[in-house]
């Protein structure tokens, strides 16, 4: 049994991070420091700011690092002079050196977005929608040198709704991701340090998501058509051409699973508040818009502008 908070590091990036940081400082853990990418051009105007994280942290007064290489001799003293319990890693962004996964004297702790061993890799939210997957969840693994391939301590499972796209299963996952850090922190205290070995069985990769892989292929069927569209939802967006400028698409349902209805890309009309597209088999409904340029618009506000009926989109 362990009295007191744990002395740990945390290392995350972007908005998912968000739940699991406030949990732990919330829950009076002894956040030691902060790691998290360096500032970038972020948002349409590509203004230098900061990560989430890094904003949260300095609201709470923690020290903050945002190394360049995590190899840097200095880099990993300065850790390790923090003598930390644990080492928490939340969309961090980057594959940790095994010298600094050999600093905390518990370990390391991952919360990564899938049931590992499905959807290894950085953008497993994605995936889940893109591969039509009904059901998603959160693992805490313990972490290793190899990819999202570490013991489990703690899964929780999450089902994917019709309606769901990346952004609002990103919410829903952060949340019990945090939930899930903080029971595993109590089992900790208790003594309860569970490492349940990954199956070799079901093993699958979510690699980063390309330009090439956004533009969508409307030869496909209507349900994969609209994975790729939810998935992508709201960033970084599936697209289309259209009269050569891009056309991304968003809030996608499936319309009709089967038959060829028209050429695949006809614009069917506006149904129910989207625009029907035709597919390959069957057809999506889209229900926003949003030309290069211009505003994201719910599909009857675009069509006020644009004549897009019976037009193909490439």
């Amino acid at each position: 049994m362990k009295q007191g908070p744990w002395r740990l590091i945390f290392m995350g990036t972007p908005q998912f991070a968000l739940p699991s940081l406030e949990a732990l400082l919330s829950s009076g853990e002894e956040v030691l420091a902060v790691v998290t990418q360096p500032d970038r051009p972020r948002g349409r105007g590509q203004q230098v700011s900061p990560a989430p994280v890094k904003e949260l942290a300095l609201a709470w007064n923690l020290p903050v690092l945002q190394p360049q290489r995590l190899k840097d001799p200095a880099l990993v003293q300065r850790l390790a002079d923090l003598q930390p319990e644990l080492l928490v890693v939340v969309a961090y962004g980057r594959i940790l050196t095994q010298e600094l996964l050999a600093l905390p004297s518990v370990g390391p702790l991952n919360v990564h977005a899938s049931l590992l061993p499905r959807h290894r890799g950085a953008a497993p939210i994605n995936w889940a929608l893109i591969r039509g997957d009904r059901e998603t969840g959160v693992s805490l693994q313990w972490m290793e040198p190899e990819l999202d391939a570490g013991a489990i301590f703690l899964q929780e499972r999450v089902p994917i709704l019709e309606e769901d796209s990346a952004g609002t299963l990103l919410v829903k996952l952060a949340e019990h991701g945090a939930t899930l850090l903080v029971q595993a922190l109590e089992k900790l205290r208790r003594g309860e340090a569970i490492r349940k070995p990954q199956p070799q069985e079901g093993v699958t990769y979510a690699p980063p998501i390309t330009r090439e892989m956004r533009r969508l292929n409307w030869q496909q069927p209507a349900r994969e058509v609209a994975g790729w569209i939810r998935g992508l939802d709201p960033t970084p967006g599936a697209y289309a051409l259209w009269q050569g400028k891009v056309l991304k698409l968003f809030e996608a349902r499936l319309k009709k699973s089967a038959g060829k209805l028209a050429a695949p890309g006809t614009v069917l009309g506006l149904v129910n508040q989207g625009v029907e597209i035709a597919c390959g088999q069957g057809s999506v409904l889209v229900k926003e818009l949003q030309l290069a340029g211009h505003k994201r618009l719910t599909a009857a506000e675009f069509l006020r502008g644009q004549a897009l009926a019976k037009q193909v989109l490439d």
